[in-house]
């Protein structure tokens, strides 16, 4: 199935429906994008939940080893990992009841995008989430 990119309004919508977000692949590194990324989506209200099994907390949030460790709902899995490591993950996303998987900029799994769309999923590629929430949703 070919992959196409949602709406800017739909990912408006999606944005304006989201309060958690998972990510995977946080890095606890003040340098990383992930991190400078999760920080300025957390200051704008979003809560971030790291997923990362090789730190404890990262922003102040309990980090999990995955996503299916996450005892809570989650809106949106934000991708942070290499493209060939997004199936296994998207089918976490699918298993936790996700409603959206974002693949970050520079991300594209055709694969990924096959799995989270077949178990109901939006899915967002090779976009960066905080570029599009400050430009649809500018506070």
């Amino acid at each position: 199935m070919a992959y196409e990119h949602p709406s800017r309004e739909k990912i408006k919508e999606l944005l304006q429906a989201t309060s958690v977000i998972a990510v995977v692949g946080l890095s606890d590194k003040p340098d990383r994008t992930s991190y400078m990324v999760s920080e300025a989506m957390q200051k704008k209200g979003y809560r971030i939940i790291p997923v990362n099994p090789n730190a404890q907390e990262i922003l102040g949030e309990t980090c999990y080893p995955s996503l299916t460790d996450i005892p809570f709902k989650v809106d949106i899995v934000n991708v942070f990992r290499r493209s060939e490591h997004c199936p296994p993950v998207a089918e976490e996303a699918v298993r936790i009841g996700a409603k959206v998987l974002w693949l970050q900029l520079g991300i594209h799994s055709e694969e990924a995008a096959d799995i989270a769309s077949q178990g109901g999923l939006e899915v967002i590629m090779d976009r960066c989430i905080k570029v599009e929430d400050s430009i649809l949703l500018p506070k």
